[in-house]
């Protein structure tokens, strides 16, 4: 099963449109993930008409018309994995035994907010997944989001992928 995993998707304030690339990679999922701070519902209409299957949540950044039609978390059993969704975490310094503590039953948490790819297993076992952003890199040298494979239970080949600049 393959993922395409986003957040911090901002349009249209940090770009008019996701990148083409990015686009591309939508009809080669089997499940794409974001991880809220969509701002406009035009891509979020995008991501729905164009996924097989989305997993989605909305950030500290969307409105009404995103918050009735996401949820603050979201969940997915996925080949074998429980996932979940959520869009801040808090600070970095502990992030690993704080998300641990809150979601002991998952095996992947995928979140947004920081713009800063993160790519960590708490001692629980529980991986975290930030995929950065891919239009709005902040202090960050590149825009960012990443594919993943889910194979036997297991989560493989993940890879943060770099966009071209703007």
């Amino acid at each position: 099963m393959r993922l395409l995993l986003m957040s911090d998707t901002h349009l249209p304030l940090r770009a008019k449109r996701l990148p083409e690339q990015l686009i591309d990679e939508i009809p080669r999922a089997d499940v794409v993930i974001h991880a809220g701070d969509w701002v406009d519902t035009d891509t979020l209409d995008l991501l729905e008409s164009r996924s097989r299957r989305l997993v989605a949540v909305y950030g500290n950044n969307d409105g009404p018309g995103l918050r009735a039609r996401l949820p603050e978390t979201a969940y997915a059993g996925l080949g074998g994995l429980r996932f979940g969704v959520i869009h801040e975490t808090g600070p970095a310094r502990g992030r690993e035994a704080r998300c641990a503590a809150r979601f002991p039953d998952l095996d992947v948490l995928v979140f947004g907010h920081s713009h800063i790819p993160w790519d960590t297993t708490a001692p629980t076992g529980l991986r975290l997944l930030n995929p950065g952003s891919p239009t709005d890199r902040r202090r960050q040298p590149h825009h960012t989001y990443m594919t993943a494979t889910v194979d036997g239970g297991r989560l493989t080949e993940v890879e943060l992928r770099r966009l071209p600049p703007r």
